[in-house]
């Protein structure tokens, strides 16, 4: 219903904007354009075409450049820094938080980084240059060093006091953090807890030690499952020697869940989930090639199958007609499976503990539906072409195709896991060859033993 909603904004915001810059004036654009979030205007950029996505981007709030850079992906941000002069790009990312700059500097040209690494002070540049040493997705990248630590041998009037001198807190801050003398976590103080207590109170009666600290190397599908599954606004990161390193924030949780998601979506067609939508027609070609060539020769190889039963099928006409409905049907039900087990493999639900149990559910259920559907078909085929042999032979031959189906929508994308390639990319391509192969042989195959003796 919520998602449902913002795509509705979306396209009135886009409709607005599209009357406005028809009309010729920019000052509604500009007006439009700043009364929304960054990562709304975001939104709107990567719907808009590039020129139009140009003159738009030359009206956003200088002072949320940086944010909005942050909210688009990397071909779309790719486009606007190539628009934008080295002394803007400097403005635009300088006050971003730690973590937030560790995602966009990579983009940045290298003439541009030098310049945004001398602007900052030098604990920051040694915060940002500790959160680079770390792989793109682990918890070390996604962290804010910046965090609010404590003793545990101080009273909560000591703390008021510390915070109040501070004059400002990190944006979603729920905990402050206790460390020992060597900055060890110990666990974790809420704000209500130091509002709502004696100002003599220590503060080691305060501590909750029982949020766990997220290791610096476990990987950013782990933490957003961390946070998922304990409703977490912000989590502490710590090292191999326990030693608080930083703090990770739901804000940069929705992030990677939003990425998962559309990742799954596009990864299944071959497709880059940071494609720009309006990407050039070269580019676009190119990317999408590589995965078409790949179907191409999958497809030949269904195609050597059927030729090997030319003879069956001069014979008996209507194989050609109903060939196409049992290499389809497995398709599709290879597909429901394949994406349970993409979404089970992502959420750390499958492993070597329960994979045998899934194949064994997947094959009853296509079984079952194999035997339902098998039937319907066969009566229907009976009925067209009034023989009885032929609806036996794919009647079978559809249950066989579900069968195999499931196998290959458990099967394929947890060797591909293993194989360390990514089952969301290249799955849906062998799930659709081992289905049509399938299908083609056993119905083809079971006429030719069947109806030609």
């Amino acid at each position: 219903m919520a998602e449902a909603v913002r795509h509705d904004k979306t396209a009135r915001q886009l409709r607005l904007l599209s009357d406005a810059l028809d009309s010729g004036r920019l000052g509604p654009v500009r007006r439009l354009v700043n009364t929304l979030s960054p990562a709304e205007i975001g939104n709107l950029l990567e719907s808009l075409p590039p020129g139009e996505r140009t003159v738009v981007w030359g009206l956003v709030d200088p002072e949320d450049d940086g944010e909005v850079l942050l909210h688009v992906g990397d071909d779309v941000r790719e486009g606007l820094l190539a628009d934008m002069d080295p002394d803007e790009i400097v403005a635009a990312v300088e006050d971003l938080d730690i973590d937030d700059l560790a995602d966009l500097v990579e983009d940045l040209p290298d003439t541009v980084i030098d310049e945004v690494l001398k602007s900052m002070d030098r604990e920051n540049r040694e915060r940002l240059e500790q959160v680079l040493s770390y792989p793109e997705d682990s918890a070390g990248r996604l962290m804010n060093p910046d965090v609010v630590t404590v003793r545990a041998d101080t009273t909560v009037d000591v703390v008021l006091r510390y915070l109040r001198l501070r004059g400002e807190l990190p944006d979603h801050t729920d905990h402050i953090y206790v460390v020992s003398r060597r900055h060890q976590y110990l666990g974790r103080i809420a704000l209500q807890s130091l509002l709502t207590h004696e100002a003599s109170t220590p503060i080691n009666e305060l501590i909750d030690g029982e949020q766990p600290a997220i290791d610096v190397e476990e990987s950013s599908g782990s933490v957003a499952r961390g946070f998922s599954d304990h409703d977490w606004i912000s989590a502490p990161v710590v090292d191999d020697n326990n030693i608080l390193l930083g703090r990770i924030t739901i804000d940069d949780v929705v992030d990677i869940i939003r990425e998962q998601a559309e990742h799954q979506a596009l990864g299944a067609a071959g497709l880059d989930e940071d494609e720009d939508l309006f990407s050039p027609v070269r580019r676009a070609t190119k990317r999408r090639l590589l995965w078409l060539t790949i179907n191409l020769g999958t497809a030949f190889l269904a195609s050597a199958v059927v030729g090997q039963f030319q003879g069956t099928i001069s014979h008996i006409v209507a194989l050609a007609v109903l060939m196409p409905i049992v290499a389809g049907m497995g398709g599709n039900a290879g597909t429901q499976v394949l994406a349970l087990v993409i979404r089970g493999l992502a959420l750390g639900q499958l492993g070597a503990t329960n994979v045998q149990i899934l194949i064994w559910k997947e094959i009853r259920v296509a079984l079952l539906n194999g035997l339902a559907l098998g039937l319907l078909l066969g009566v229907i085929v009976w009925a067209w072409f009034g023989e009885w042999p032929l609806a036996l032979v794919i009647a079978s031959a559809l249950t066989i195709n579900l069968f195999s189906a499931a196998l290959a929508g458990v099967l394929v994308p947890v060797t591909l896991k293993r194989l360390g390639f990514d089952p969301a990319l290249a799955g849906g391509v062998i799930l659709t060859t081992v289905t049509d192969v399938m299908g083609f042989l056993s119905f083809l195959g079971l006429a030719t033993l069947v109806l030609l003796r």
